[in-house]
């Protein structure tokens, strides 16, 4: 099993899947408990909701379940969202706050780093050299991660998420064009709700490959899972919903890519 798949494309727009794997090593497994072993907070189907929206996109996608390793988190075990509940870079819980390892055989300090090396080190490797290859050829590049959650988590937030959730950092991972052009087309989009930099404001990959001023721009969408499949096992892809969200997400990424290759981004 490869730690990461790159389809390599030739145009400004990156799409990175952090969380869209379900490959648990045997001797990781072994270790989970019941409810640890249904993986529930995967970021289903992911990668067949963003295939073939926009020509020339290089996508970027680990195979490594998150409770192996979080390859959205700070390598360094620094929290995303200090004093709000949160999962770490090797989750010790599910996003309900239900233990995922079987009592006494969580992982150690020694483990988490190793893992850190095995996995979470060579994702961002493979990721990194895409934006700089990418910058290098048209002067800008633009990370787009692409998540999705469950819409009804009371451990994490109140209520229901919108179906659209961008996150920018509060306007730092990105030129504000960049922000301007995802919310236009969230905002207009019939039937869906979204906020900006709510719940979710983007994870450590947007928040550390976000600098503007060196030509990359990243940007996080956070989908409900309500907009496109079951939110319950089996966790189906269903046809009908994610006919209605492909076109908004494939809007967003046009204009992203128009932007980018506009010279507008260009400082």
């Amino acid at each position: 099993m490869n730690v990461c798949e790159v389809v390599r494309g030739d145009g400004p727009i990156v799409l990175g899947q952090p969380h869209g794997g379900t490959f648990v090593p045997d001797d990781v497994r072994v270790r989970l408990n019941a409810n640890g072993r249904k993986l529930a907070d995967t970021d289903w189907h992911i990668t067949r909701l963003y295939d073939g929206l926009l020509d020339g996109a290089t996508v970027v996608k680990s195979n490594i379940h998150r409770y192996v390793i979080d390859a959205n988190r700070d390598p360094e075990g620094v929290s995303l969202y200090p004093g709000q509940n949160t999962t770490t870079l090797v989750p010790l819980t599910d996003f309900d706050g239900q233990e995922i390892w079987t009592a006494g055989l969580e992982p150690t300090a020694e483990e988490v780093e190793a893992r850190r090396r095995a996995y979470h080190a060579p994702y961002h490797a493979a990721l990194r050299a895409e934006l700089e290859r990418v910058r290098d050829k048209h002067g800008v590049a633009i990370l787009f991660d692409c998540h999705s959650i469950r819409s009804h988590i009371p451990f994490l937030f109140d209520g229901t998420l919108p179906d659209f959730n961008i996150g920018t950092n509060l306007g730092a991972s990105c030129a504000a064009e960049v922000e301007v052009a995802a919310v236009a087309v969230c905002t207009h989009a019939d039937g869906f709700a979204s906020v900006t930099n709510g719940r979710f404001r983007g994870g450590w990959t947007t928040r550390h490959y976000g600098r503007p001023e060196t030509g990359i721009h990243a940007i996080q969408m956070e989908l409900s899972q309500s907009t496109y499949m079951q939110e319950a096992p089996p966790w189906s892809y269903l046809e009908e919903r994610a006919a209605r969200l492909r076109p908004h997400l494939k809007t967003i990424l046009q204009y992203l890519n128009r932007l980018a290759l506009s010279d507008a981004l260009v400082r």
